[in-house]
């Protein structure tokens, strides 16, 4: 398995999210942002946290925060940000939308990463989810590129790499279940709750 110096973790936290009307990553679940849960879970597998966004208030996290590089460009600019900023080969990249995430499921990356791959991705019921991703640094090139030429579709950057997906079981695919309207956030705590 990949050692953690050799992995950066990315957080993914630039959204303004037109459905939800507010920054998902502020969004609670039982008393605990969402960033937090991508924050816990992806901490023990790496030596350093990035942030991408640009509000300001995810200083008070105590991680590195870098703005997206292109403005409103989503994703492919977010991943784009994190990359150019880390320091290693391998980084864990995740949303900050995606509450139920678990260490055990990233783990999953690390152990199916290996050099023919440029980003190992997790395959959640016949879904392919690459906010949930093990990115090499060496896609930086490649996302900038299409960036410049006004390529923002996160599927068409990504299927211009090297990809392996790691599929989940039946009983993790709730782990990667990501919020994006305030019908799914009351179905998610209604679910906690219960």
């Amino acid at each position: 398995m990949i050692d953690k110096k050799n992995i950066t973790g990315i957080i993914l936290a630039g959204g303004k999210s037109s459905r939800m009307g507010t920054d998902k990553g502020f969004l609670t679940l039982n008393n605990k942002p969402f960033v937090q849960y991508s924050i816990d879970a992806i901490k023990p597998l790496v030596s350093e946290i990035i942030i991408v966004s640009d509000n300001p208030d995810y200083d008070i996290l105590g991680y590195k925060r870098v703005s997206d590089t292109i403005k409103d460009a989503g994703p492919v600019a977010g991943i784009c940000s994190g990359l150019k900023v880390s320091n290693t080969d391998y980084n864990l990249i995740l949303s900050c939308d995606i509450p139920l995430i678990k260490t055990e499921i990233l783990k999953k990356l690390i152990i199916g990463a290996n050099n023919a791959f440029d980003i190992v991705q997790i395959e959640s019921n016949g879904k392919t989810m690459p906010l949930i991703a093990l990115y090499k640094k060496q896609c930086y090139g490649l996302f900038s590129n299409l960036l410049k030429k006004d390529e923002r579709r996160l599927r068409v950057a990504v299927s211009q790499c090297h990809i392996k997906n790691i599929p989940l079981g039946i009983n993790d695919y709730n782990t990667t279940m990501n919020v994006n309207t305030k019908e799914e956030l009351k179905q998610l705590e209604d679910a906690h709750n219960d």
